[in-house]
């Protein structure tokens, strides 16, 4: 890894091999950011969105892999992102897992899974990154998700896990302040999951806009709150067409 200074403003993006991630990723690097990309299992889509990233502007992008149900890789992956431009501006907190866990079904490595990949892993990376946010003056987005204030049908583990990852934001906002400020995003729907979904017209009927988002309203968001506004933190903004006003 290299180990000289960057003068473009350092994002590490978590989950940003694909989707929302990758969306993220692109909208930063259009801004001017470099971008410390970390996948999971999906090595192949991070170094091809590192590849683009690179041709459009050299040395701009690298990839990291980590696995946030081992604890060593989130020191590791701190520590490798330090390793590569010496600096961090922005940390977006967007790695997740989400599947239903029905009462009756749900397991212990189902526990482990969905907290450590929302809960976990996000709050040891803030620790890990905590004193270069606070040099720099840093911003940290954590993507929540609506259903951390409504729950979800089946998907107990999840929501509460989403709640705690809006406490953690709230409650390291103030912990951080002034030099770091720590908000939170949560998508409705943006994009239908990767596993099957049924009943989407079902869905869009309880939205009041009547359509799905899109990765770029995520997007806007993530770049306003991390250069448009300094006087906001510990805030959860809902991205949902309305969802939540008829959920």
């Amino acid at each position: 890894m290299s180990n000289l200074y960057s003068e473009n403003l350092v994002a590490l993006v978590t989950g940003s091999a694909k989707r929302i991630g990758a969306a993220i990723a692109k909208g930063l690097h259009a801004a001017g950011y470099d971008l410390v990309l970390h996948y999971r299992d999906s090595q192949l889509a991070a170094e091809s969105l590192a590849a683009e990233l690179n041709h459009q502007r050299a040395n701009s992008a690298i990839c990291i892999q980590a696995n946030f149900d081992q604890h060593d890789s989130i020191k590791m992956l701190a520590e490798k992102t330090m390793a590569q431009w010496q600096r961090l501006d922005l940390l977006v907190n967007n790695a997740s897992m989400f599947y239903p866990t029905p009462l009756a079904d749900a397991s212990l490595q189902d526990w482990n899974s969905l907290f450590n990949s929302n809960l976990q892993a996000p709050y040891f990376l803030i620790q890990a990154l905590a004193d270069v946010l606070q040099k720099s003056k840093g911003s940290i987005i954590n993507i929540a998700d609506i259903y951390a204030d409504k729950p979800l049908g089946n998907h107990s583990l999840y929501c509460m896990v989403k709640a705690g990852n809006v406490m953690m934001t709230k409650s390291l906002a103030l912990e951080l302040a002034p030099d770091v400020r720590v908000n939170g995003i949560a998508p409705g729907a943006i994009l239908w999951p990767e596993s099957a979904i049924h009943d989407t017209q079902k869905i869009l009927d309880k939205i009041p806009m009547n359509q799905l988002g899109g990765p770029d309203e995520i997007v806007n968001l993530v770049l306003f709150l991390a250069n448009k506004t300094h006087y906001m933190t510990g805030q959860i903004i809902n991205v949902d067409g309305g969802r939540t006003l008829n959920i």
